[in-house]
């Protein structure tokens, strides 16, 4: 199934920016400090990975181009 344009400009805009966001000049900017007591370099890495999986989840998730129960005659 090949995905549709607008889904395929989406992925290639998540990929631009998860390169941007774990570039390591990027990363560098977070090596001191804390937040909370906790490193920012772990708070900025882990929280740039999770809004990128979040990211990857809406637009392959958010909608189908097959309705739901399509193709599931197969099934038992």
């Amino acid at each position: 199934m090949q995905p549709s344009s607008k889904r395929r400009d989406r992925l290639i805009g998540l990929f631009v920016a998860g390169a941007l966001l774990l570039n390591p000049p990027i990363i560098d900017l977070f090596s001191g400090g804390t937040v909370f007591g906790w490193p920012a370099l772990y708070v900025y890495l882990f929280g740039a990975w999770g809004l990128l999986i979040a990211g990857l989840a809406l637009v392959l998730e958010g909608h189908r181009d097959t309705p739901p129960g399509f193709g599931d005659e197969d099934r038992p």
